[in-house]
């Protein structure tokens, strides 16, 4: 478990720049005291490097840790109210760096809002965005011990599951169309860590449309579902018909955790590990 840096710490000067990945360039001579994040895994992060008692708005769906829940809710990530941000005064706005975002980031910086938007796609990212938090929120200490954290948590699940049996995993991320987990995605990652392979991993797009039948096919030995998704998936004669269901091996991740690419990347790849292998990993 990640322990979150103490909140109430004074922002320090921040003399360095940083680019997000909508090609923008910020930098600043005072670290931010009003901040706006509007992306569940960047408000996740601000909160582990220290910066959670400076946000003033968050989206719907953060809701870790619980003292983000008391920040004002701004409504959904994605074509933000930009008026309702503004209303905030903040001086910094963090957005997901999706094309829908695109025309809100444009206004805010209208407006004279220093304005950065990431996304997380691969580990590789977490510790690149953490690092690039902990520029513009003035502790980059805290962003390296961060990321530093994971990567060690990472790194013994791993070491604890690399010489066991790998079975092979299905792992749906949406049922119409049917999309699975690719090589693009960081739960790609997630299931290596944990002692799987991922069926679809040689696909190259985070979430590719794929078909019944080319599933059937490949029998994966695990299927992983969302606890919404598992009496669904149990009542369905196609899917019934998969082995990994006969046999009792649809497992339930917790979407709370593993779909939050945050601070708790190392927690989420420990409870992979535990039900791929149970008592594997401490």
């Amino acid at each position: 478990m990640l322990p979150i840096v103490g909140c109430a710490r004074e922002p320090r000067r921040v003399s360095a720049r940083t680019a997000d990945d909508f090609g923008d360039t910020l930098s600043s001579g005072a670290a931010p005291r009003r901040i706006v994040s509007l992306n569940p895994s960047t408000t996740e992060l601000l909160f582990a490097i220290g910066a959670g008692s400076r946000l003033v708005g968050r989206t719907t769906y953060d809701m870790w840790p619980v003292a983000a829940r008391k920040v004002p809710d701004l409504g959904p990530g994605l074509r933000p109210n930009v008026e309702a941000v503004l209303a905030t005064r903040p001086d910094l706005v963090v957005l997901y760096a999706s094309d829908d975002n695109r025309d809100a980031a444009r206004r805010l910086r209208a407006a004279g809002v220093p304005t950065a938007a990431f996304r997380v796609d691969r580990v590789a990212d977490f510790a690149r965005v953490t690092r690039a938090l902990g520029i513009l929120t003035g502790d980059s200490a805290a962003a390296r011990a961060t990321v530093d954290s994971v990567r060690g948590t990472l790194d013994r699940v791993h070491a604890a599951t690399a010489s066991l049996p790998h079975p092979t995993v299905f792992w749906p991320l949406y049922d119409q169309p049917l999309l699975a987990t690719g090589s693009g995605s960081y739960l790609d990652e997630l299931i290596t860590i944990a002692g799987g392979r991922n069926i679809y991993g040689f696909m190259k797009e985070p979430s590719p449309r794929i078909t019944f039948e080319d599933l059937m096919r490949r029998d994966p030995d695990v299927v992983l579902t969302s606890p919404e998704s598992r009496s669904r998936y149990l009542a369905d004669p196609r899917w019934r018909a998969l082995r990994a269901l006969r046999d009792g091996h649809l497992l339930v991740v917790d979407t709370t955790l593993v779909l939050r690419p945050g601070p708790r990347l190392g927690e989420a790849a420990r409870s992979l590990a535990l039900l791929l292998h149970p008592g594997s990993v401490q």
